[in-house]
C-alpha cells in the first residue's frame, strides 16, 4: 500500500478476486493502517525536530523524543504517561496510547512511523460512497483499530471512523425479558462488529485488512464513529 492508492479499486478487486458479491446491507471493515497509508500519512522521524516540552517528556516516559514531537502533535491533552507509554487524548478525541502512532506493518524501519487518518469518519464516507458508486449496493464502511482498555488486558478492534452503520444503538426506554424499562442500556454496535472483525484481520503478519460483515442489515445510518466518544464531563476517570 502507498500513498495515493485508490483503495477502493483495490478492495472491488479484492472481492472479485475471492469471487464474493456485496449485498445490501453489509459491512466492510478496514483496517487503519491501510487507510493511513493510502492518505499519506507515513512520517519518517528523521524529519522531526523535538521541542523542549518533548524532550522532557521523552526523558520521563522512556520514548524517543522526535516520536513524542509526533505524539504532542497529534494530541488535545496529555492523561498520564510512565517508562514506554503515553495516554494521550487524541485530537479526534479517542482516549489512546502514544497517540495511536505505530511502527507495526509499516515500511521503513525503525526511522517510520505510521499516524492516524486526519478525518476518519471522512475516509470512511468517502470510501463507502465509492465503493457504492461502482458496485450498486447500500453498504456500510468502518476504519478499524486495535486499541487498549482501561481494566483491561490486551487489545481489541475499535471502530476510529464509520458511515452507514450505527456507532451506537440506544435501548433505553424498551423493556427488558421481564417487562422493565431499560434506563442506561447502549450497545457500541460499531464496535462489537469491529472487534469481530479484528479476530479475523489479526494483529501480525496475516495480511488481511478487509473484512466483510453481513448480517449487520446496515447501510442507513448517519451516525459517525465519534458519537461514541464520552463526554469529557461524563468521564469519571479524568
Amino acid at each position: 500500500m502507498q500513498a495515493g492508492d485508490d483503495l477502493a479499486a483495490l478492495i472491488v478487486d479484492a472481492l472479485s478476486g475471492a469471487h464474493l458479491a456485496l449485498a445490501n446491507g453489509d459491512v466492510i471493515a478496514v483496517a487503519q493502517k491501510i487507510v493511513s497509508k493510502a492518505e499519506g500519512r507515513l512520517i519518517r522521524l528523521a524529519d522531526i525536530e523535538p521541542g523542549r516540552r518533548a524532550k522532557e517528556l521523552a526523558r520521563q516516559a522512556d520514548k524517543d523524543p522526535r516520536l513524542v514531537e509526533l505524539i504532542l502533535a497529534e494530541s488535545r491533552e496529555v492523561l498520564r504517561y510512565r517508562p514506554g507509554v503515553i495516554i494521550v487524548e487524541h485530537r479526534l478525541g479517542i482516549v489512546l496510547a502514544n497517540a495511536g502512532i505505530d511502527r507495526s506493518n509499516v515500511d521503513g524501519g525503525d526511522d517510520t512511523v505510521l499516524l492516524l487518518p486526519l478525518d476518519p469518519d471522512s475516509s470512511a464516507a468517502d470510501l463507502r460512497g465509492r465503493l457504492e458508486s461502482q458496485l450498486g449496493v447500500s453498504l456500510a464502511v468502518m476504519v478499524t483499530d486495535s486499541i487498549g482498555r482501561a481494566w483491561r488486558l490486551g487489545t481489541t478492534g475499535t471502530v476510529i471512523g464509520c458511515a452507514g452503520i450505527d456507532a451506537l444503538t440506544d435501548l433505553r426506554g424498551r423493556p427488558d425479558l421481564f417487562g422493565r424499562e431499560l434506563q442506561v442500556s447502549e450497545i457500541a454496535t460499531a464496535d462489537s462488529a469491529a472487534a469481530g472483525a479484528a479476530l479475523v484481520m489479526g494483529e501480525g503478519a496475516e495480511s488481511a485488512p478487509v473484512v466483510l460483515i453481513r448480517g449487520l442489515n446496515a447501510g442507513e445510518s448517519a451516525q459517525t464513529a465519534r458519537q461514541a466518544l464520552r463526554p469529557k464531563a461524563d468521564d469519571l476517570f479524568r
